[in-house]
Parts: structure tokens; sequence; C-alpha cells
């Protein structure tokens, strides 16, 4: 879902052992947190939401059969207990779990939800996250009927779910965006409407989203009708700015009008000058340049690929561009924090860093212009989005390409919902990209550039790496599960199909009023479900 290694060692010392910030003004409502989002959601119809932003809002105002723990384990949400096997899973619902309007929430609304995912006539870009359960491929292919879905209501709160294969994460999955509910009635009365506009939108999540101005604010309540709503503690989260301005973001945070701020190159210095106590975490995100393979792009060619990743420096590009502590240079599609047979994926099947070559990566691109009659300069249109990083980024490469291999980039700058609309049509032959984790298992990378998934948006296509993961994906057995998704990823980085740029940290900084809160790297994020406001005099 959609979309950075060490700072200087003077900086590094500083955000290690930052001192307590000074008083300032801050929010004055009680059991009240005020956000800041970068981007607006551009999509809160859970069966079509593919990015990070949406994620974030439809985590708080919704809930699956399972949600994601403190440390990251599935617990119970409206599923109270399961029974798991290789053929399938039985999922019994808890009689208490309710709608905002005080329904209740039954096995048939996963049953409509899920089938909706899997309708050609929906086109979930997203449909293949419930590729396990039984004919949800052929469905979406136009090859079976909706009907056909393997899951079935036995009764209003038990709800059976058959597997076109053993899937030894699908615990995982239920917890995701995709997997959740949508009650029928409800969803038909809005005539296509579904999730545009606040009040078209049913809840069964911890909060409700209660106001929403196009571009500009949100604001949740906390949903009285939810059946953990004693754990709840925030009465209000409110969302007054939506800016991708880091500056702006950063001084909304001075003035105490925002309790929580994640710091990018462009604000960290000047948070370390105002002494704010920082933290970091890995936030499981891979980012990457993924290249444009369709026909008549130039970027299919692979010498050009192979150029182009001759040329990069990942640990320049983390210290020069990224420049935020803990991120890692990029060279793998798996990320380093992810499990594997019994210790860490990348401690079992190591990738070697990439080296930069100059030499080499001329040499490559003089192949590459023999082999299409291309003359220099050669122009290619680098999509990116519209945040001073991304500008940054994308005119690092922009000088990194000129200077060495006379390419042009014409930068396409977009609002991130643009950006993803031209990601998906493929108006680009690079596009700066980043994937977050849907579930805390290596398929949740492996799979992104199989052909059938449609955020593989460069559409880059290979039988034996689909072979690979079709296999992964057919067994519970961990060795062979391991082995095949990392001899798929030998393959997608031996043809250069994207170029890894780095795994990100995150470094934030808070209110001393908000305690409770989690960050992590699978499920939404932050997490406020479970924050507390404790209100003392000058907190920041």
């Amino acid at each position: 879902m959609t979309l950075r290694k060490v700072m200087s060692t003077a900086l590094a010392p500083a955000l290690a052992f930052a001192a307590l910030a000074a008083g300032c003004s801050k929010p004055k409502a009680p059991d009240t947190l005020y956000f800041s989002m970068a981007n607006e959601p551009p999509e809160l119809n859970s069966t079509k939401a593919t990015d990070q932003e949406s994620s974030f809002v439809l985590g708080h105002v919704m809930e699956g059969l399972t949600r994601v723990g403190a440390t990251g384990q599935q617990v119970p949400g409206v599923a109270e207990r399961w029974n798991l096997t290789d053929q399938g899973a039985t999922f019994f619902l808890r009689k208490d779990a309710k709608w905002s309007d005080g329904k209740t929430v039954t096995a048939h609304d996963f049953v409509f939800a899920w089938q909706t995912v899997v309708d050609p006539k929906n086109a979930s870009e997203y449909a293949f996250i419930l590729f396990p359960v039984k004919n949800a491929e052929a469905i979406v292919q136009g090859k079976s009927p909706v009907a056909s879905l393997g899951v079935k209501a036995s009764d209003d709160f038990t709800l059976e779910v058959k597997f076109e294969k053993p899937c030894g994460y699908f615990l995982a999955l239920t917890s995701f965006t995709t997997y959740f509910p949508i009650r029928e009635e409800f969803y038909s009365a809005q005539g296509g409407k579904y999730g545009a506009e606040a009040e078209k939108l049913l809840f069964n999540g911890p909060f409700r989203l209660t106001q929403w101005v196009h571009g500009a604010s949100l604001e949740f309540e906390k949903n009285d009708a939810y059946w953990n709503r004693d754990q709840i503690h925030l009465k209000l989260i409110k969302v007054p700015y939506i800016t991708s301005d880091t500056s702006a973001r950063l001084n909304l945070f001075k003035d105490g009008k925002i309790d929580l701020l994640d710091l990018g190159k462009n604000s960290l210095e000047d948070a370390l000058n105002e002494e704010f106590k920082m933290k970091r975490y890995l936030d499981g995100s891979v980012w990457y340049l993924q290249y444009n393979f369709s026909e008549g792009r130039i970027t299919r060619n692979k010498n050009l690929r192979k150029a182009i990743q001759a040329l990069f420096d990942p640990s320049e590009y983390v210290n020069k561009v990224v420049a935020v502590p803990g991120s890692i240079p990029g060279s793998t599609l798996i990320p380093q924090w992810l499990g594997g047979k019994s210790t860490q994926f990348r401690q079992e099947y190591p990738v070697a860093p990439s080296r930069p070559n100059i030499a080499l990566a001329k040499s490559h691109m003089d192949t590459f212009l023999k082999e299409t009659g291309q003359h220099a300069p050669v122009s290619l249109v680098w999509l990116t989005g519209d945040t001073p990083g991304s500008a940054k980024e994308a005119e690092y490469f922009q000088n990194l390409f000129k200077k060495h291999l006379g390419i042009e980039l014409r930068i396409d700058k977009q609002i991130f919902k643009q950006r993803l609309a031209k990601m998906l049509s493929g108006e680009f032959d690079i596009v700066a990209a980043g994937w977050g984790p849907d579930y805390a298992d290596p398929m949740t990378f492996a799979d992104l550039f199989t052909s059938w998934n449609e955020n593989n948006r460069g559409k880059w296509k290979n039988d034996a790496y689909d072979a690979l993961i079709r296999r992964a994906q057919g067994t519970t057995n961990p060795v062979v599960r391991m082995d095949s998704m990392a001899a798929a990823e030998k393959i997608l980085l031996e043809d250069q199909a994207i170029l890894p740029t780095f795994e990100k940290s995150t470094v934030y900084t808070h209110s001393d009023r908000l305690s409770g809160f989690r960050r992590r790297s699978v499920g939404f994020d932050p997490d406020f479900t479970a924050a507390k406001i404790i209100e003392t005099q000058g907190a920041r």
C-alpha cells in the first residue's frame, strides 16, 4: 500500500540525546487528538482502497475479522475465535459487534464485501489479495460466477472459508482493509457513491468519520456502538490540516496545533534546533524505481536498465537525498525485518549490496543506443509526487542521468491522487514508487510483481517468476515457501525489473499530552485506537 540510511555524525548524537522540548501552547479540548495528514485519502471504499492514507482512515473506522495487536500479532476483531486447516477456515463472530447505526455485523456482511472485491465489474486493484480463497482468481478473470467464491455464512455468526490451496499466511490477511465487511443494503443505497463522503460510509470500528471536507480536513468521533468501546480513550481525532508541506506541518507542531509529527530531511534539522524529543522506527516499506515495460517504452530495453543500475550508488543516495537516520540503502525487494524459515529472511538469503560502476554504466548505455537506434540525448518521463522530498529525489536522478548517461529526465510532478492514477494507466517511463507491507510475511512483497497483480504498474512479466510465486502460495511448508520466494526475487533483480533505492526509517516527535499510540510496520500507521490524552501544564 501504497508510496535513507544515517545522517551526518554531527546530527546523529543530537537525535539520540535530544533534550526535553520547551513548553508551548497546546490544543485545549480534552480527550481530543490533533493530527495532520500529508494527503487526502483517495479512496474510502474498502474494496478499492490501495494506499496508506486511505488505510489510516479505514483502520480507525472499520474492523475486520482480526486486528493487528500491540506486538504485531493477530488478535480477535469481529471474530472472537477461529479454526484453520490446510483446506480452509471457520470464523466465529462475536454477537456484540455492531455497525454505527446499531445493527449487528453478520457473516453475510463479509460474504458481500469479499464477493464485491473479486467481481470483475468492481475492478479492484487489490482483488489479488483474496486469491487464497477458492475460485477468487477465476472470478476476477471472468471464468467463474461471483457466487462461486469460497466463502459462505453458515448462519449470522459463522463464516466458512474454503482455500484454493493451503495458505500459510491467511490469518494475517484478515485484518487487512480489503477483507473488511460491508453491509449490502447500505452499500446499494449509496448508488455507486459508497465511500465518497463521510455520510456515505457505515462504520464498525473504534471511530466514526463524522466530517470530511475534501482537501482540507477530517474528524473522527468515538464509535459508541463499537464492541470494545470501553478500551477506546479518545473522544475525537481531529485532522484540521491536510498538507504535503513539511515546513507547514513542522510549524503546526511548534505552535501546538498538532500532537504528532513525522520528520523528513527538510524538517529534521529544524526539529533538532528546537530540541524536540525524537524517536524512530523502521516502517517496513521498500522504495524503488519502477520501469514501464509496456510496448513502445524504451525502458523495456535491459541494457538501459543495466546502465541505470550500474550508475546508482544506494549509500550516497540514502545519505545525501533521503538523509533520515536509520534508513537502509536498497538492494532487495524483500526487506531486512521480515522472518524466513527460522530466522530473518535476509540472513538466510543474502543479496550482495549494489556498487556503482560508471564505466560499466556507460558501456551498457552505448549498447542500448546501438540496439535501439536511439540518439543522445535520450528522453525519459519521470513520474513523481509533489512533495519537497520527491522534488529533491527527482533532481538528484535528473543530474545523475544527464551527467553520466546523457539522459534527459522530464519530471512529471503530480499530487498524490493523480500520481496513483498515472501509475495505474502507465503514463511514465520511470516512477519513484514504494510498497508498505500488508501483512507480516515476505509474500506481501514477493507477489507484487506477478503478472496478475494490478499493483505491478510497470507490467513486467516473467513466467518463471510467476511459477515460483504460485509454488510459494500453494504450500504451508516454510522451506518450500521461502526458497521459492528467494528464487523469484533473484529473477526480478537479475532482470533489473526494479531498482531498489532504500528501506525507509521514520523519525517522529509527539506532544507530551499524547500517549499509548502505536507506530508499526504492519497495519495502518499511526494507530491511535489505544491512544490517551494526558493534560499537563505546558505539555508539548
